[in-house]
């Protein structure tokens, strides 16, 4: 990264935490907010990623598929005949479906710290009503992240035991970094020995500290794993400026570039999930939050599971398209993947 950038970086860095240190009046505990103490940095010119290095295999790509109709409502009822898939154009034959019915693995992950502890907990806990929407044989696991990834409970079928894992997430503890790319990443290799429907509900503000973070390398990887991200935006309080009738000049420059922070913060959200063919969501109280979250649920249940045999691993990113044999049907899917040669991804 150039000095320049370097400057900038930690300048915004600067300004996130004063901001912070403001809002709560806790300056003699400065060290606690350190997990927004850094915008987002995309450094596409760094040449590896924090965590060890993900492996995909591309023998068969596997794609989750949401399917509504005019009205928004969710389709549930298609068969393997219903689907079209195309490879740059060129249609390919289905070669493994699993209907909505079919159970789904769901990675509840979500960002840890003081930023969540002080301006976030409740939009995070509002969260158990999804997870007691799931279906009853679909299985949920919990993790948050900061530093390192951190297993709140494993893949269960009890919805119960999941609920009394939420509320019990300590986010007084954890590290002052904000590892979110690699987190994803890791959390993406995880999910890869399972086989169906995958989906990761990822409950984030978006800045990532990691000083390595390779951007562009975790959009191929992400391109080529059969894992549907959906984001819920926790920076909506976090963000709010306090009230002031009059900035100096100084200060409208610190607002701006707080302002610039977390646009990027936002960008890196809805380009986790947009690469996935997922969704994201930026919300602003609690009422939006339970109906944001019962989407959510909703969409999970509704999960259609295609793959086909790639024609060629080519080592090219390839254009998907889904098609619905159904008037006015909506595809929701993740946009490519890559066709790496030798059939694994690095």
């Amino acid at each position: 990264m150039l000095r320049s950038e370097k400057r900038t970086r930690n300048r915004a860095s600067s300004i996130l935490r004063e901001s912070i240190l403001r809002r709560i009046g806790l300056a003699s505990c400065w060290w606690l907010l350190l997990a927004l103490v850094a915008t987002v940095s995309y450094a596409q010119n760094t040449p590896e990623q924090q965590g060890s290095p993900l492996k995909v295999s591309v023998n068969r790509v596997s794609l989750g598929v949401a399917v509504s109709d005019s009205n928004g409502r969710f389709i549930h009822d298609l068969k393997t005949s219903d689907f079209r898939i195309y490879d740059d154009g060129v249609e390919q034959p289905i070669t493994n479906f699993l209907p909505v019915e079919e159970p789904a693995q769901v990675l509840l992950l979500i960002e840890g710290g003081p930023s969540v502890l002080f301006f976030a907990k409740g939009h995070v806990l509002a969260a158990d009503q999804m997870v007691a929407s799931l279906a009853p044989d679909d299985r949920v696991a919990i993790a948050t992240y900061t530093k390192e990834t951190e297993s709140v409970i494993d893949f269960t079928t009890d919805k119960t035991e999941a609920r009394m894992a939420l509320r019990g997430i300590n986010f007084a503890q954890g590290f002052g970094e904000l590892n979110l790319f690699a987190s994803v990443a890791n959390a993406v290799e995880g999910l890869s020995r399972y086989s169906g429907k995958k989906t990761i509900v990822l409950l984030s503000t978006g800045v990532d500290t990691s000083p390595d973070a390779n951007w562009d390398g975790l959009l191929a990887k992400l391109q080529i794993a059969d894992v549907r991200i959906v984001a819920v935006s926790l920076a909506g309080d976090i963000r709010k400026p306090a009230k002031k009738k009059r900035l100096t000049a100084d200060e409208k420059t610190k607002r701006e570039q707080l302002a610039a922070g977390f646009a990027e913060g936002d960008q890196s959200l809805r380009n986790l999930s947009q690469a996935t063919g997922g969704r994201v969501y930026f919300v602003r109280n609690e009422r939006d939050f339970a109906k944001t979250y019962a989407e959510i649920a909703d969409l999970l249940r509704h999960e259609y599971s295609i793959a086909f045999v790639p024609p060629a691993l080519d080592g090219k990113v390839h254009e998907l398209r889904v098609e619905v044999k159904k008037a006015g049907a909506l595809a929701e899917h993740r946009p490519a993947y890559l066709a790496s040669p030798g059939g694994e991804a690095q």
